[in-house]
């Protein structure tokens, strides 16, 4: 006789689509999740869906879970001014859903001369080509929006121009760390306040073989100690403001601080005002559709 199909819990939110990347972030993050999001020219876009892994969740269970991501979702439209997105959810029955989902998910550069490749899949890597190898949906940053590859950018050139140490402020993943490895860093130190994360970073740390030279912990940034050449922080706006003095005080004199998380316009221009009367000059920029990654040095 054929057992009781088991009901997975889907986790719908509608809202406006420039809190589609941070959502879809914290999803993974928070509960370690499959996520998937319409792209700008599909329907839906601005809905994000995620289905959590345990099966038969108790009721009791589904309204703390939905309780979190109310709570998140309020936290980011008041932070960026967007408003109006719904959570919803729907009970879906048994299906082989993370297979289905681990198809979408093929290895890509995500910059040039870099790729993020699931662990599943077996990669070869092609002349010139780096691979960093991840497991999505472990925590925050598996490098599918822009944020993550405008940091990185920005990190290259400030390895580039001879920057040796690294301090990945809210790691998740722990894939900038990685990536200023690749790029020439000799040490990084990832810090991060979520349990979750430090172990996924760790974890995805091992696995590329970088344990010896990337360092990731939970200690909050304004206990650190000693100063690195470059700071980078891919978090939110209100945040990296009410940090500012902590990301500036870990910063090396000529280090680079390497902001991201921002939305154009009013937030781009807070930043710029803050960290200029820290005694910051903006050297770089990247700027896309919605998000802009910003790069400073330290006189």
């Amino acid at each position: 006789m054929e057992g009781k199909k088991k009901n997975w819990l889907k986790i719908i939110v509608d809202a406006n689509p420039a809190l589609s990347d941070a959502l879809g972030d914290f999803l993974m993050g928070a509960f370690s999740v499959a996520v998937e999001s319409g792209a700008p020219d599909e329907p839906g876009w601005g809905t994000v869906s995620a289905w959590l892994e345990q099966a038969d969740i108790a009721e009791d269970e589904r309204e703390e879970i939905l309780l979190k991501v109310r709570g998140y979702l309020a936290e980011l439209e008041s932070t960026t001014g967007c408003s109006g997105g719904v959570v919803r959810y729907e009970v879906v029955e048994d299906q082989d859903w993370m297979a289905n989902w681990k198809k979408s998910f093929a290895p890509f550069s995500i910059v040039d001369g870099l790729v993020i490749s699931p662990s599943w899949e077996e990669y070869q890597p092609q002349e010139g080509e780096q691979v960093i190898t991840m497991d999505p949906g472990m925590a925050f940053g598996t490098g599918l929006h822009d944020t993550t590859s405008f940091t990185m950018e920005l990190i290259r050139e400030a390895v580039g121009e001879g920057a040796k140490t690294l301090l990945d402020v809210g790691t998740g993943t722990g894939i900038l760390g990685m990536a200023g490895l690749l790029f020439g860093a000799e040490r990084v130190l990832g810090i991060d306040n979520d349990p979750e994360a430090v172990s996924a970073a760790i974890s995805n740390v091992k696995a590329n073989g970088l344990a010896g030279k990337m360092e990731v912990v939970a200690t909050p940034l304004e206990k650190l100690e000693g100063e690195f050449d470059i700071v980078a922080a891919n978090i939110v706006h209100n945040v990296l403001l009410a940090m500012s003095m902590d990301l500036v005080a870990r910063l090396a004199p000529g280090g680079s601080l390497v902001l991201s998380g921002i939305l154009g316009g009013m937030q781009t221009e807070n930043i710029q005002r803050v960290f200029s009367c820290l005694g910051l000059r903006q050297v770089g920029e990247r700027i896309g559709k919605e998000w802009v990654a910003l790069r400073f040095v330290r006189e």
